[in-house]
C-alpha cells in the first residue's frame, strides 16, 4: 500500500496559537505512523474570502485544494469563536466547492480529524459539533474521537508549542492513529 499522505490545518493568524500547536502536534503522531503530512497554518490560510463565483485564486487557495485533492485524510484545527468554527478555518474549508467535479468530491473518503480549542467547555463543545457536521457535509469521515481542549482549565502547550499535557497528547496520539486507520481503510476499499 502506498503512503498516505495527512494534511492539517488550524490556528489563527498568531503563529503558535493552540489550535495550531494541537493540529501539528497530531501531523507528528501521524508521521511517526509512517504518514507524509503536511501543515497549513493560520498565515498560510489568509485567503481572500470564498467567492463561488470568482474562478480566480490566488497561489495560498490553489496550493490549499492541490494538497485536499491528494490527500488522505486531514485534521483541522479550530479556535472556538462564538459557538463556531472561526471564520479563517471556515473560508479554507469554502475552498473545497473548486473540488465539486473531482472523481473524490470535497473530502469524500478521507478521514477528518476535528480539533477545538476554547476559553470553556460550551464553546468547545458547540464548535466541535458544528465542524463535524462541516465535515459530514463535506462528504468528510469524521473519526469518532473529537478532541476539545479547554485552554482555561489545562495548560496544554509550552511556549514552543510542545504538548506538555499527557491527557491532552493521549488524546492527539489516539485522534492521529484514528485519521491513519480510516485513510488505510479507505484506500483498501479503493484498490479492491
Amino acid at each position: 500500500m502506498s503512503e498516505l499522505f495527512i494534511v492539517g490545518l488550524g490556528g489563527t493568524i498568531r503563529q503558535g496559537s493552540s489550535s495550531e500547536s494541537a493540529v501539528r502536534a497530531t501531523l507528528e503522531e501521524a508521521a511517526k505512523l509512517g504518514a507524509r503530512v503536511r501543515m497549513f497554518a493560520g498565515p498560510d490560510l489568509e485567503m481572500p474570502m470564498y467567492a463561488p463565483d470568482s474562478p480566480e485564486r490566488n497561489e495560498r487557495s490553489q496550493t490549499l485544494v492541490e494538497a485536499l485533492r491528494a490527500c488522505d485524510g486531514v485534521i483541522i484545527g479550530s479556535p472556538g469563536y462564538h459557538g463556531g468554527m472561526s471564520g479563517l478555518i471556515k473560508n479554507a474549508l469554502d475552498y473545497t466547492e473548486d473540488m465539486r467535479a473531482d472523481g473524490r468530491v470535497y473530502l469524500e473518503e478521507r478521514s477528518v480529524g476535528c480539533i477545538v480549542t476554547a476559553a470553556g467547555w460550551q464553546a468547545v463543545g458547540t464548535t466541535l459539533t458544528s465542524m463535524r457536521s462541516v465535515v459530514h457535509a463535506l462528504r468528510g469521515w469524521p473519526t469518532p474521537l473529537g478532541v476539545g481542549i479547554n485552554t482555561i482549565a489545562v495548560k496544554a502547550f509550552n511556549s514552543e508549542g510542545r504538548c506538555i499535557d499527557p491527557a491532552v497528547a493521549g488524546q492527539l496520539r489516539t485522534l492521529a492513529q484514528q485519521v491513519i486507520a480510516f485513510a488505510r481503510a479507505a484506500k483498501l476499499v479503493a484498490a479492491a
